[in-house]
């Protein structure tokens, strides 16, 4: 397995945001999944702030049944909780983990900012151990800091 392109797979999703705002969330969805082997599923988690619990937007990848997590509940509701950035390499050491399936085995999870609050995250699953390095987490960053304007 040949190490991404992350700055080409960015420049990818640059011209997304550009020609394709509609369909934006899934686009980027089907491009990180499609560009980096190590994303097996990726999605979208969007505040509803009246009810304080994540919804699930576009994703891509086997369905889920976590359509909506209470903000602080799981590895996607603490990083709403916080804002910030989580990265798990080894889920079964998560105690407050939420399983989405036996074949995943880590996550990352980004934060969408908006004026300095939670928008929004993005979601990824690996079927691989301890996939994530710094360069994802610079990546989805950069990516994630895209679509401030989106919602």
């Amino acid at each position: 397995m040949t190490k991404p392109n992350f700055e080409e797979v960015y420049q990818k999703i640059v011209a997304l945001v550009k020609i394709n705002p509609d369909d934006l969330l899934l686009g980027i969805c089907e491009l990180l999944k499609q560009e980096v082997y190590h994303y097996d599923w990726v999605g979208f988690y969007i505040l509803d702030q009246e009810k304080n619990e994540l919804v699930l937007g576009p994703f891509v990848g086997k369905p889920t049944q976590h359509t909506h997590i209470a903000v602080g509940k799981g590895i996607c509701g603490q990083v709403a909780a916080s804002g910030q950035t989580m990265v798990v390499q080894d889920v079964t050491q998560v105690e407050n983990y939420i399983s989405c399936g036996l074949e995943v085995q880590s996550e990352i999870v980004v934060p969408v900012l908006k004026n300095g609050k939670f928008v929004a995250e993005l979601d990824i699953d690996s079927h691989s151990p301890a996939p994530f390095t710094d360069d994802d987490n610079v990546f989805l960053d950069k990516v994630c800091n895209l679509l401030v304007d989106y919602f």
